[in-house]
């Protein structure tokens, strides 16, 4: 799956929420200042292209729509991101997160307890 830019990335979180839209409606949910018309044309078909979204036509219109899910593309950035930057070590991202104080010590404590529930649930070997 090949990293979006950050213009495909916003148009890819529209379609995510709305499911369904023509390129009209992408554009209404972008914020101002609003790209062009055509610049957004452009983006939509070049996410087509990489197979992020396919469409449905209506005469010579197009309503499109995800072709990944958000999850799907979430799980792999987060792979590459933590495979380029983290030497694929989740504890190096969990430090790096308390170092940067963007992750509380209750936050830890509520991961600690989710990993410890996860484990009672696997069945023993």
């Amino acid at each position: 799956m090949e990293k979006l830019t950050n213009k495909e990335e916003e148009i890819m979180r529209v379609l995510w929420d709305l499911k369904k839209a023509f390129v009209k409606e992408v554009l209404g949910e972008l914020p101002d200042p609003k790209p062009h018309y055509n610049t957004i044309s452009t983006i939509v078909r070049n996410l087509e292209e990489k197979g992020y979204i396919r469409h449905e036509a209506f005469g010579k219109t197009h309503r499109y729509q995800p072709a990944v899910t958000k999850e799907e593309y979430r799980k792999t950035f987060m792979q590459k991101t933590i495979s380029n930057y983290f030497e694929n070590s989740y504890k190096n991202v969990v430090s790096f997160l308390a170092r940067e104080e963007k992750i509380s010590v209750n936050e830890l404590k509520e991961i600690i307890d989710l990993i410890e529930k996860g484990d009672e649930s696997k069945p023993e070997k």
